[in-house]
């Protein structure tokens, strides 16, 4: 299984370079997790997750998940559950129209289902 190549910042540290790309994230599915089939034969899930900002607005950031989270994520997740994301950050980059757009994204490699709490 190949992922969409990342870019990462590298920064040094005492000699050495280090390169650090992970995110953890909690919010609610702004919508139901789609699944698609790549033309490579790979499964992917997207959603957006909603994320609250300080000013009380929430941030919606698109989530893919390749691999074996498409299904379980399909069949497990629907709109407005709260769920923690575990993954690392792309950047996509398109021709749309007459200019060039780009798009970050979370690549998870993990998704769990938070409880409610009652």
């Amino acid at each position: 299984m190949s992922y969409p190549a990342a870019t990462l910042r590298s920064f040094e540290k005492g000699g050495h370079m280090v390169s650090v790309n992970v995110v953890v994230l909690a919010g609610r599915l702004s919508d139901s997790p789609e699944m698609k089939t790549m033309p490579s034969g790979d499964q992917v899930a997207r959603f957006r997750l909603a994320i609250p900002e300080e000013n009380r607005r929430l941030l919606p950031l698109p989530v893919s998940a390749w691999d074996r989270l498409p299904r379980r994520a399909c069949e497990a997740l629907v709109k407005g559950d709260a769920v923690l994301v575990r993954g690392h950050l792309i950047r996509r980059f398109y021709r749309d129209g007459g200019g060039g757009r780009s798009v970050t994204e979370v690549v998870a490699t993990e998704v769990k289902k938070l409880e409610e709490a009652n």
